[in-house]
């Protein structure tokens, strides 16, 4: 029922977005995002900037944040107007107050063999533990005392869930080694090599970055845990400081990207289906992971 509705709301706003844009009070748009792969992360900024360009009738730029925390500090110094914002990382700039949700995306599901369901979208997802396949660990308890390989503090799925669903299981984090590797095929190869017993990523990383890395990821590799909590998906989050009108604006061009075989194009290089309305309360709970995370 959740998928169903997500589906018909995808649709709704894909017809929203067919409506013409409003002047803009600004003069030109800077738009920021975290990149879950960092090696291939300028593919489509360009085609992004001319794309928004046509369709908003101002200049607009996007620019790729270098970590969680860039895009948060953008946002607060008043140089980025837009970001497609990590729901861990977009939790932070809320709380501060710097930022506000316009959509959420959405991402296409995977069935019980991690395999892409192309046409069922869905606004949330898992963090997942990928091990080599003949490790042996199952669960969080098989992490105790292992070397993983994290990919920073401020990622939900990479970082704060996992870690936190630990401590709830009443394993020591301290026995574990930490490594902070912020790419996401050179954590999975760093499992794959044997440099890390474990890595933490988001549901689907196998499929993802399957030619990224090495074709056969899904016979190298196993899942040894799927997150209790489900992570609400990015936010595409307006800078505070930005009009009504402007953020209504920016909000249209989304949801008329969603609508057009280019902007689909573009979106899928992110992985996003579509958008649709931000709820606030699926990024509350991210607050109390954190916490439980960092404590």
């Amino acid at each position: 029922m959740k998928k169903i509705c997500l589906l018909l709301t995808f649709v709704f706003v894909m017809l929203l977005g067919v409506s013409a844009l409003a002047d803009m009070d600004v003069k030109e748009l800077t738009v920021q995002f975290v990149p879950t792969n960092t090696e291939t992360a300028d593919a489509t900024t360009a085609e992004f900037s001319a794309y928004m360009t046509e369709l908003m009738g101002i200049p607009v730029k996007m620019t790729v944040a270098t970590s969680y925390n860039a895009i948060v500090e953008a946002m607060e110094s008043g140089t980025v107007d837009v970001g497609i914002m990590p729901p861990a990382t977009y939790a932070q700039a809320r709380e501060m107050g710097v930022a506000k949700a316009i959509l959420s995306t959405t991402l296409n599901d995977y069935d019980e063999n991690e395999q892409l369901m192309p046409g069922v979208p869905v606004g949330s997802f898992k963090a997942e533990v990928l091990v080599r396949a003949d490790s042996g660990i199952t669960g969080y308890e098989g992490l105790a005392g292992k070397t993983i390989a994290y990919l920073g503090a401020s990622s939900a799925s990479g970082y704060i869930y996992p870690v936190a669903e630990m401590k709830m299981a009443g394993i020591d984090t301290d026995s574990c080694t930490w490594v902070n590797i912020t790419s996401i095929p050179s954590a999975i190869l760093a499992v794959i090599n044997g440099q890390v017993d474990a890595c933490f990523v988001f549901e689907g990383a196998r499929f993802v970055f399957s030619s990224a890395v090495l074709d056969d990821l899904y016979s190298l590799l196993s899942v040894a845990k799927l997150s209790d909590g489900d992570i609400p998906n990015d936010a595409i989050a307006v800078n505070t400081r930005l009009s009504d009108n402007d953020a209504q604006s920016v909000k249209e061009a989304f949801l008329k990207m969603a609508s057009d075989e280019k902007g689909l194009e573009i979106m899928g290089a992110w992985n996003h289906s579509g958008y649709i309305e931000a709820n606030e309360a699926d990024y509350d709970t991210i607050a109390q992971y954190i916490e439980l995370a960092t404590e």
